[in-house]
């Protein structure tokens, strides 16, 4: 019964934190997704919680597949979604290959659930992760991005937030989309330099940031992923997370 009331608790705070700010906060979002989708492209939003990245989306035309494993926040996403032929709503995590995993949700703060146990152990006793408890595991289904491409298409952006999971999500991923992001956090610096491993295997080269949701890049030009790697590392620990952004197309990330 704690856990639930826990759980309705935290998922009203997260649909009062990512939907706040009107207008202001909107027309920023869609300023800055703006240069990754244009009307009629397809975005994927990898971890999409309560969908203020899925709106944005929308707002600029795209068609999006929305991917999230938590019952409380699908359930949001299908009330706002579930009538929009151009959002399609996939409940499940994305993984290195389909099949299941176990996810540790966290009822109270439901936006750093994961299914990473690695990640678990890294915020034990972290600097900014004090009283955050993973209390709930479950098991639920699992796709892999080459098998969300292999059904939708090949996105031409996708947003990747998946709580220290992202560098086994990027395992599952064999043809590069046009733009990504993914999250990285000062807990697991690690699992950062991963995932820019891998996307230089994929082929990109030019990369850029932005820290917490200031949604404004961190550097005045693009880097590559050695110089990321040792800017991520020399970062303070309470800069606690932000986005790593990687691009094909240059001028995209300038």
């Amino acid at each position: 019964m704690l856990d639930k009331l826990r759980e309705a608790t935290g998922l009203i705070r997260s649909v009062a934190v990512y939907h706040r700010g009107g207008k202001a906060r909107r027309a920023a979002l869609d300023r800055w997704y703006g240069r990754f989708l244009a009307p009629g492209e397809l975005g994927f939003d990898v971890g999409a919680h309560v969908g203020d990245r899925v709106a944005s989306f929308r707002r600029l035309g795209a068609r999006v597949v929305a991917v999230e494993p938590q019952p409380g926040p699908l359930r949001v996403l299908r009330l706002m979604f579930g009538r929009d032929p151009s959002v399609t709503l996939v409940a499940a995590a994305v993984a290195a290959e389909p099949g299941s995993v176990t996810l540790h949700v966290n009822p109270a703060n439901p936006t750093v659930s994961t299914a990473s146990a690695e990640f678990l152990k890294a915020a034990d006793g972290a600097v900014g992760w004090e009283g955050q408890r993973w209390s709930v595991a479950v098991t639920v289904p699992a796709v892999s991005l080459d098998s969300l491409i292999a059904e939708h298409g090949l996105p031409d952006f996708a947003k990747i937030d998946v709580e220290g999971f992202e560098a086994e999500a990027l395992r599952g991923l064999s043809r590069p989309p046009r733009a990504l992001s993914f999250e990285f956090t000062t807990i697991q610096r690690d699992i950062a330099e991963a995932c820019l491993d891998r996307l230089v295997a994929l082929g990109y080269r030019a990369f850029n940031a932005s820290l917490g949701e200031s949604l404004a890049f961190a550097h005045p030009r693009l880097i590559g992923a050695e110089a990321m790697a040792e800017w991520i590392a020399a970062l303070p620990a309470d800069a606690n997370s932000g986005d790593v952004y990687a691009c094909l197309d240059p001028e995209r990330l300038a």
